[in-house]
């Protein structure tokens, strides 16, 4: 019975004792805590107000489409700004991505790249660089990539290697095949050049 009562009495006063107990410790929480500094406690993003009002732009857009022979054609960019003021669209970091019905693939690299409505057509400089599935690497100055058909053509001299070898040419098409109706070539006009690696 005595037993009984202590237990009784313990449980009593633990009732009164860890109430305030967890009231002493959630004050000196509070009293001890370090004051927050409120100007330091939001940062401010650095951004140019202003000029975002004068020359808006987009981050990392994404155009996806087909063309009218059945290609999927990707452009993708860091930045993108619309049309303003006679204008065009413009882009920078510019990524190409053109998958053909016949299976190949080609990608395109640029640092800039301006968009025509009238010609359908987006012109890429800054470093073009092109990558095709079927092992060749070229490298312009500035290429033409049509947005409603399936169709790459530089507009300055190309070097390139590939199976073959390494060429240099005045110029660059990849286009479908007119006497084909169905095949896509990539084919290099003007003074080419050819250094040929045997069993490329």
């Amino acid at each position: 019975m005595a037993r009984a009562d202590t237990h009784t009495r313990v449980v009593g006063w633990l009732k009164v004792v860890l109430p305030l107990a967890a009231l002493a410790i959630l004050s000196t929480l509070f009293l001890v805590a370090r004051r927050i500094d409120p100007e330091a406690a939001l940062p401010y993003a650095e951004v140019d107000v202003q000029g975002l009002a004068r020359e808006p732009r987009m981050t990392a857009p994404t155009y996806a489409g087909t063309t009218e022979d059945g290609s999927a054609l990707t452009l993708s960019a860091a930045e993108a700004r619309p049309a303003a003021e006679g204008a065009p669209v413009a882009a920078a970091g510019l990524r190409l991505a053109l998958d053909t019905p016949d299976g190949a693939r080609t990608e395109v690299l640029a640092g800039r790249a301006v968009m025509s409505d009238a010609t359908r057509e987006v012109i890429l400089s800054g470093g073009v660089t092109v990558s095709t599935s079927s092992g060749y690497r070229l490298e312009t100055a500035e290429l033409a990539a049509k947005l409603d058909r399936t169709g790459l053509e530089s507009r300055s001299p190309v070097t390139a290697t590939g199976p073959v070898g390494d060429i240099r040419a005045d110029r660059m098409v990849l286009s479908q095949d007119a006497r084909t109706q169905g095949a896509y070539v990539l084919v290099f006009n003007g003074a080419v050049r050819l250094v040929y690696q045997p069993g490329g």
